[in-house]
């Protein structure tokens, strides 16, 4: 381990030791706090992280290991993770390699001994900021220096990095105990995937139920997906702002003129939000972690939820034709919606879970069952 330095913009520093990643020397991001307790793998390996540096507020990280079944996408994607205790030790049946060694193989800086508790009290308190994270000597007023010239997460568009450059098929279902990931048996209804950064756990539950998937670049146009005659669309989770993804919100705006049935998550939620002529707005810290309360408007029940986003839709901004859905019972913010007069519905937060809980699979169901309905 060598000394490192976590400094913010605003000019709290804290000191730790780097465990990996050590031939990058320095790295910057966005500074973020993720509060599950376990699905490091899971987290580390979601798109929708790309840009940031996740601190974890587990205080062991670590301890179970590396898979390669339970990867969201093909690599790391999160900029740097932050921890108070990573083990370099592991323990699980499945495990095939250490944390550590996973975060070299990706060139990943890892910083540990953080008291991570004070650091999360202070993005609670003034809001997710810019940090810089280096290895070896350097002062804390230039640590500081460098992470205000650190560009702002919201200036740049990260969805190019994460989506696929070529259509691709996707077959595989969901994890069993005995047999491992299953492979698809039928395929009922032809799906069209826009990949800002979809994760593969949200690919496999769709594969369950009998959809057949193809994934598309970001940048494809509607005209296209149009001709491709899919029978749904589904919009993918990613990472950014959605305020400067123009090109994708227009060519929702067309797919949205058919009658195409549509199902949006995270990124995919807001991107319809602009699209419907909504707008969203920056949360202070945003909702990263396996345990937030949702309110099922509809049925009234409370859904025990995976979410990871730093956006939100405005509600004032939404025009008439849009029924809000779910909300989030910790500050009220709107968690997902249905347009009255499409067979179009949306999501914030994560219902495919990898980590979290399972309270909400059934919105896949109700994607299939919207195609059904839209087919008869």
């Amino acid at each position: 381990m060598e000394k490192a330095i976590l400094a913010l913009e605003d000019g709290h520093f804290f000191y730790g030791y780097a465990f990996s990643g050590l031939k990058q020397k320095e790295v910057g991001g966005e500074v973020i706090f993720n509060t599950s307790m376990t699905g490091y793998q899971e987290i580390i390996t979601d798109p929708s992280y790309k840009g940031q540096i996740i601190v974890f507020t587990e205080p062991q990280i670590g301890n179970y290991g590396i898979n390669n079944e339970d990867i969201e996408s093909e690599k790391i994607h999160a900029n740097a993770i932050v921890v108070k205790d990573i083990s370099s030790f592991y323990s699980n049946w499945r495990a095939e390699k250490d944390l550590i060694s996973y975060l070299d193989e990706n060139n990943v800086i890892g910083i540990t001994d953080i008291d991570t508790r004070a650091l999360v009290r202070v993005l609670r308190e003034y809001g997710v900021m810019k940090g810089y994270i280096a290895i070896g000597d350097i002062s804390p007023a230039e640590a500081v220096k460098r992470a205000r010239n650190i560009p702002d997460i919201s200036n740049l568009n990260l969805v190019p990095e994460v989506s696929t450059q070529k259509p691709y098929k996707w077959e595989e279902g969901t994890w069993d105990l005995e047999k491992g990931y299953k492979k698809q048996k039928e395929k009922k209804y032809k799906v069209a995937v826009l990949d800002f950064g979809v994760k593969r756990n949200i690919l496999r539950l769709m594969a369950d139920r009998g959809l057949d998937l193809t994934c598309f670049p970001h940048n494809t146009k509607a005209e296209d997906i149009i001709e491709f005659n899919p029978d749904g669309i589904f919009l993918s989770n990613g990472p950014g702002d959605p305020a400067i993804l123009h090109f994708q919100i227009e060519q929702i705006k067309k797919l949205l003129k058919t009658d195409i049935p549509m199902f949006g998550i995270c990124l995919g939620h807001q991107l319809l939000s602009w699209a419907i002529g909504g707008k969203t707005y920056k949360l202070e810290y945003g909702h990263h972690g396996g345990n937030h309360p949702v309110k099922n408007l509809k049925t009234g029940k409370v859904e025990i939820t995976a979410q990871n986003h730093n956006y939100a839709t405005d509600p004032d901004s939404l025009p008439n034709n849009i029924e809000i859905t779910h909300i989030n019972l910790n500050d009220k913010t709107i968690e997902g919606m249905r347009l009255k007069d499409k067979p179009v519905f949306s999501i914030q937060y994560h219902p495919e879970s990898s980590p979290g809980p399972h309270d909400s699979l059934y919105l896949f169901d109700e994607f299939v069952s919207l195609i059904e309905d839209c087919k008869k």
